[in-house]
């Protein structure tokens, strides 16, 4: 399928069937930690990126052809920001009349300041945006965002959507070693987050390969502080990494490159989530994705990891500027 993907494991939303109607990469962000790479070139143009009626149509499919149980969640997660779609409210709705499985966005909730797109979010039984900065400074080395979208318009966004959401509220914040994870920052972000009255915050580290070489999750010293900083204002849920699975599948090649578009994986990965096929199955997928110019291996920190071929990623032997936040 081209939009849909999964369902994948979430420690959040349990077994998650991805939506994705944004094509890679089309984003008003570039994060130095975005497991997609770059952004190349930073977007905020709201439009129908990809027809709505196609996504919904495969929603019905892959609805169709699994067993009750074998979801938990319908979630929209773009190549990028999915709020930029214009149609997503709609699509939300539709996906609601076709299923009594909740509904969550996953977004940067840079555009939340928008009266339309905070009416759009509120059609969703859950939405999770980012909070990676407590300041501006902060906000705009870590997520680098399109010019106009300031950490004040963000926050400002946050707070009025709270205001007005009666769903589950549950705020990302991804720790970066040596950037985001000091006292001053971690107490920063706590009072954004108090501004905002999240239902709970959700610590994320940036294990996947990162935009930028230099990216390094924090370790679990700042972890700890971390949960005890946040922990004074609200709930908070920290990572787990665990390993991904999926449903038995007649296309392979479909599948692996559905997940690896937007969650690069290593091989022993892709094998565990694909059990029912051999490692050499795999491996002759990953192959051939890679010969039809579909997908690419990313090295970082010594792990290589396949994700498409689309995705930009900083060279781990760039210039010093890229390799130090």
């Amino acid at each position: 399928m081209k939009y849909i993907f999964g369902p994948v494991p979430s420690r959040r939303l349990g077994r998650s069937l991805g939506i994705d109607p944004i094509p890679l990469k089309t984003c008003n962000w570039n994060c130095v930690y975005c497991q997609l790479g770059r952004t190349r070139p930073l977007t905020n143009t709201r439009r129908e990126y990809s027809p709505s009626a196609d996504i919904l149509a495969e929603v019905e499919i892959a609805l169709a052809s699994h067993q009750p149980g074998e979801i938990d969640w319908i979630t929209f997660v773009g190549s990028g920001e999915p709020t930029l779609h214009t149609d997503l409210g709609r699509m939300i709705r539709q996906a609601k009349t076709l299923t009594n499985l909740p509904v969550a966005v996953i977004t940067n909730g840079s555009l939340c300041y928008i009266p339309k797109v905070r009416a759009e979010l509120a059609e969703a039984d859950a939405v999770l945006p980012s909070l990676d900065a407590g300041n501006a400074r902060l906000y705009r080395k870590i997520n680098r965002p399109w010019p106009k979208l300031t950490f004040e318009r963000l926050v400002e966004g946050l707070v009025t959507f709270r205001q007005e959401y009666i769903g589950k509220l549950w705020i990302e914040v991804m720790l970066l070693r040596g950037v985001n994870d000091t006292d001053e920052a971690l107490k920063e972000i706590a009072s954004a987050i108090s501004e905002i009255r999240p239902d709970q915050v959700h610590l994320l580290l940036p294990v996947r390969p990162p935009a930028e070489s230099w990216v390094q999750p924090a370790d679990e010293t700042v972890l700890q502080k971390a949960l005890a900083i946040l922990g004074k204002v609200t709930p908070v849920l920290q990572p787990v990494i665990g390993q991904a699975t999926t449903h038995s599948t007649d296309d392979l090649e479909s599948a692996i490159y559905g997940i690896i578009t937007r969650h690069p994986m290593r091989v022993d990965e892709l094998c565990a989530a694909f059990g029912s096929w051999s490692p050499s199955e795999v491996q002759q997928v990953l192959e051939k994705l890679q010969s039809a110019q579909k997908a690419k291996r990313v090295i970082r920190h010594g792990q290589q990891f396949w994700s498409a071929a689309g995705s930009y990623y900083a060279a781990e032997d760039s210039e010093a500027g890229d390799r130090t936040p």
